[in-house]
């Protein structure tokens, strides 16, 4: 391990004149941590900009993963294999409350059979952090564990900390991330009722999750999803139970009815004692240039 790089006497008493000076940006405008690098991977923390939803204010920031090629990282639910990143922001200072932002995972071969769903790479997840108090310093810490695989997995961990002001300048590209997380839309939402023929597909080629049913099965229960999309656009599902201990499997496409696709999987990998019947999940599509969300209740 090299030494840490010492700066010469003058060169101290310079960086604390600078820092004293009125007007001198906060840590010299620092919006970024130092990388955490590890084998075949890299972590930091961004910062963004303040920014309003209807009243509440809060600071735009993101955690940014950089993975050298073929390595991957996992998306909130991992699929098959895999396990998805821990975020621990309890050091952090000011700090009331952080969203974290997922945008669309892709999905690929998990190496035994399966698929897991996450991320090649790079990728950003935007946090929405809410201040305390807004007239104060706010100081993010993140202790973050992930695990990335290309032959082999590796679990990693990282300490990270940024100061966070309310001019960022990494903001463009925490803005760009968020453009790929799946909006939320309602069950069925779509501009036009949908033909099975894909005849009446509406005023636009945007994604819709029309419709989510139960079927008896065998072993196991099956639900189909009919998801609307452009024809010839290549669409991932996925799903994901009420609690992170559902453990669904990965939706199939199983038909296509003009831009109709039906998706099914069956009502596997349930904790014990947990009921299917109305049991809330979560549906996401995603497009080459689209991803939305869905809420849907079981019947």
């Amino acid at each position: 391990m090299k030494s840490p790089q010492k700066l010469p006497l003058a060169g101290l008493m310079l960086a604390s004149v600078l820092i004293d000076l009125p007007g001198t940006p906060a840590a010299l405008a620092q919006d970024a941590s130092n990388w955490d690098a590890e084998a075949h991977t890299q972590s930091r923390l961004i910062a963004g900009a303040m920014n309003k939803n209807g009243s509440a204010a809060f600071l735009h920031a993101g955690i940014e993963i950089k993975l050298e090629p073929g390595w991957k990282t996992y998306w909130r639910d991992p699929g098959d294999s895999g396990a998805p990143p821990t975020l621990d922001f309890s050091g952090s200072e000011n700090v009331k409350s952080v969203s974290v932002l997922w945008p669309a995972p892709e999905r690929f071969p998990d190496g035994a059979g399966g698929h897991s769903i996450g991320y090649l790479d790079h990728v950003i997840l935007p946090l929405r952090v809410v201040p305390q108090d807004a007239a104060k310093q706010t100081l993010l810490r993140l202790k973050l564990s992930y695990d990335i695989c290309s032959n082999i997995c590796i679990p990693v961990e990282a300490d990270l900390k940024l100061p966070l002001r309310d001019d960022g300048a990494e903001e463009a590209a925490i803005e760009k991330a968020e453009i790929r997380v799946p909006r939320r839309v309602a069950l069925g939402q779509t501009a036009a009722k949908y033909a099975a023929s894909g005849d009446a597909y509406g005023q636009s080629d945007r994604l819709a999750i029309l419709t989510v049913h139960r079927q008896p099965g065998d072993a196991h229960d099956r639900v189909v999803v009919d998801v609307a999309a452009p024809t010839g656009a290549a669409v991932n599902l996925f799903a994901e139970g009420p609690t992170s201990d559902w453990a669904l499997p990965l939706p199939e496409q199983t038909a296509t009815h003009g831009k109709v696709r039906e998706f099914t999987f069956d009502l596997d990998g349930l904790p014990p004692d947990a009921h299917a019947q109305g049991a809330t999940l979560t549906l996401t599509a995603v497009s080459e240039d689209d991803a939305i969300e869905v809420t849907a209740h079981l019947d």
